[in-house]
Formats: structure tokens, C-alpha cells, sequence
């Protein structure tokens, strides 16, 4: 080993699934177990976590305004686009959603449940937020509660 490597800090993280809790997700009957971009898992720029949904539930159609990836583990759902579009997904299936509008998506879930690796290109909490679209009007809402939780309330002054 070169004597310099040993002057270097190691950064590297192991997250055991012992120490990490599950929290509320975003609707009602989902959970999410944070792995990394989160106070007690801080990362520079992404936000990791498994997401898990109870059978048979209704995710409406959202937005967020940064891109995300989910990689189905188990249980399955019927995924919609902005128009409305059914894609089938279940263990092994991916949905990558751009940022944006044309990005939204919904999710019904199946019987047997959903887990989802989730990762968001993004850790900053008014950031990961997600806008409900009614496909209707086109309007596009997020709950103030929901801004809270995801520290929008105020931004940061660059003036």
C-alpha cells in the first residue's frame, strides 16, 4: 500500500437494516425506510430508500420537480401516465419519471403489495416534494402540510 493512501479518511458507509426505522410516506398506507440523503444518512446529492405500500391502494397522479427512479423488489401495480397510459410493473421493472409535468405518474397497487427502490436526484427537502395533477383541469396542487415536511415553507435568500 502507498504510504499517501494512508493519510486518506475513508468515506464509505454501511447502512445495517438493523438501525434503520421505517417511516410515514407520503400517502396514507405506505412506508419508507431511508438509506441515504437523510439527516441520519447524509449524502451529497441523491436521496435513497425503499418504499413500501399496503395492497390494493391508490397513489394519484403526481409530479415531483427533479427526476426519480423507482426499481420494483416485490408486489406489483398498475403505473399511469399523464394521459393515462396502463403500464403493468412488478419485481425486476423500473420507472424512471423526469422532472416535470410530462414526467407525472399514478399508481395502483396490486394485491400482494409494492416495495420500491426509490432514488431522487436530489436531498434537499423543498425539493423532493410532489404536486398532485387532476388530469381533467390541469391543475397542479401540493398540500401545505406537505410543504412543511418537505422544508418548502421558506427558501434561502441568494440576495
Amino acid at each position: 500500500m502507498h504510504k499517501d493512501i494512508k493519510k486518506i479518511k475513508p468515506t464509505m458507509r454501511i447502512v445495517n437494516r438493523n438501525k434503520v426505522k421505517d417511516t410515514p410516506g407520503i400517502i396514507k398506507h405506505q412506508t419508507v425506510r431511508p438509506l441515504c440523503g437523510t439527516k441520519q444518512f447524509p449524502s451529497e446529492r441523491i436521496r435513497v430508500g425503499v418504499a413500501q405500500f399496503k395492497p390494493d391502494i391508490h397513489e394519484h397522479l403526481h409530479w415531483h420537480p427533479i427526476e426519480v427512479f423507482y426499481y420494483v423488489l416485490k408486489g406489483s401495480a398498475t403505473v399511469f401516465d399523464l394521459h393515462g397510459k396502463q403500464y403493468k410493473v412488478s419485481a425486476g421493472d423500473s420507472l424512471y419519471a423526469p422532472a416535470g409535468l410530462a414526467g407525472s405518474h399514478e399508481w395502483k397497487i396490486g394485491p400482494n403489495g409494492l416495495e420500491l427502490l426509490s432514488i431522487r436526484a436530489t436531498n434537499a427537502g423543498h425539493r423532493r416534494m410532489q404536486f398532485t395533477v387532476n388530469r381533467d383541469s390541469g391543475e397542479s396542487v401540493i398540500d401545505m402540510h406537505e410543504l412543511g415536511r418537505m422544508d418548502a415553507i421558506a427558501f434561502e435568500s441568494h440576495y
